[in-house]
């Protein structure tokens, strides 16, 4: 599968095509051409061009155009889902519902283009202007630059174009260079339901690309989701326009006594293996009240170990692939120095998980889970400061034990 870029460089610079690869097995499924700072200005003709086709369609233009393209994103679902797995590794049932989501957040975004026009508003709650009314609307704000990342690459990139396309904006899109195939079918999608291909501008490149549109003075808002350093060089760089910016953290989860365990141990189970664990809302510190810790420990190890790791086109599996190996390192490397700080393994933590032997193995791991008597400093796992109020419920003494799952930030 090869998705040329709308956008691509003159001949004799035009950089290498960036070769697709599954993550599972590290086969090349597909290519995109690559553009550079250079193609500045063509794409952002092709833009202004867009902004202009976009902000002369009417809103019901615009629910037309969202509302078929969700029939026709449910309707080529078992594709979508697919190519999910195969380009970001996501198992068979989690792409699944990322394309019900996103066919969701689609149908969404088409009754905005519609309802989310303006107001009348009465000006009587002040004296002496009882017989008053104002009124606003709500009109396209320009050109977008919106940048997504692997995890989601489906329903974060609908999250970009849906509302942007009610609104009446033109974008121009810079999806992961691990899931660019996924983005250029969403934008197919549009276009087949009418679309005017110019609306959306689908680039490909390096950091210097993004750079260069970021600070482009002609771009309106910056749509960003990804991680907090990135987003931060971000900001530095886009001058004065706005900026949406959806950005990884370190997630807690608080478990109290009176919780339903079952159900919170299953709640965290998911949340901190879900997509591998790169997943920008999961949890990624669980802290359990004293009187539950021990029960709350032994049946999150238990309902871990039973996570099955491997091919995500399986439909038995959990956990498939994390996105490369260089992300398999450095979720190994937080596991051990979390151990090195007096964290014990309590499950998995095994390079290759289930799928050893298979030519994968660079980038599977079964999910680990620590126990942590400790902070380490250089994990995404360390605790927050332990709370000092005297009648907190929580374990006040430093070395109390925490059960937390040790997942990977975005």
């Amino acid at each position: 599968m090869s998705a040329p870029s709308l956008i691509e460089a003159r001949a004799a610079e035009r950089p290498a095509a960036l070769i697709v690869r599954n993550p599972f097995d590290g086969s090349a499924i597909g290519s995109v051409a690559q553009s550079t700072p250079d193609d500045l200005d063509r794409i952002l003709e092709r833009a202004r061009a867009g902004f202009r086709a976009s902000r002369a369609l009417s809103r019901f233009a615009r629910h037309e155009v969202l509302d078929r393209a969700a029939a026709l994103l449910r309707e080529r679902a078992d594709q979508a889902a697919a190519l999910i797995v195969r380009e970001a590794g996501k198992t068979i049932r989690q792409a699944r519902k990322e394309v019900r989501r996103a066919a969701t957040t689609l149908s969404l975004s088409a009754e905005t283009a519609r309802s989310h026009a303006g107001e009348v508003v009465p000006f009587d709650a002040f004296e002496g202007s009882g017989n008053r009314r104002g009124w606003f609307t709500r009109e396209p704000l320009g050109i977008i630059v919106a940048i997504t990342p692997y995890n989601d690459p489906l329903n974060l990139v609908a999250h970009k174009l849906g509302p942007a396309v009610a609104a009446g904006d033109a974008v121009i899109l810079k999806p992961s260079p691990f899931a660019p195939l996924t983005a250029e079918f969403l934008v197919g999608l549009l276009v087949e339901a009418g679309l005017p291909a110019e609306i959306v501008t689908t680039v490909h490149g390096h950091k210097d690309l993004a750079q260069a549109l970021v600070g482009a003075r002609e771009v309106r808002l910056v749509s960003f989701t990804g991680g907090f350093a990135t987003g931060e060089a971000i900001a530095r760089t886009a001058g004065l326009k706005r900026l949406a910016m959806e950005l990884g953290g370190n997630a807690p989860v608080l478990v109290f006594a009176d919780a339903d365990i079952p159900a919170a141990v299953e709640a965290c189970v998911s949340g901190a293996f879900w997509a591998a664990g790169q997943n920008c809302v999961g949890a990624q510190r669980i802290l359990v009240q004293r009187e539950v810790h021990e029960r709350f420990r032994e049946e999150f190890v238990a309902r871990t170990a039973r996570l099955v790791a491997g091919d995500p086109a399986d439909e038995r599996t959990d956990v498939g692939p994390m996105i490369s190996p260089e992300s398999v390192d450095r979720a190994m490397r937080l596991v051990d120095d979390a151990v090195t700080a007096g964290a014990r393994v309590l499950a998995g933590h095994r390079r290759g998980g289930r799928s050893i032997g298979r030519p994968s193995s660079r980038r599977c791991r079964s999910p680990a889970h620590c126990g942590r008597t400790r902070p380490s400093p250089r994990s995404s796992c360390s605790p927050p400061s332990t709370p000092r109020r005297r009648r907190s419920p929580w374990p006040t003494r430093p070395n109390t034990p925490c059960t937390r799952a040790c997942s990977p930030r975005i």
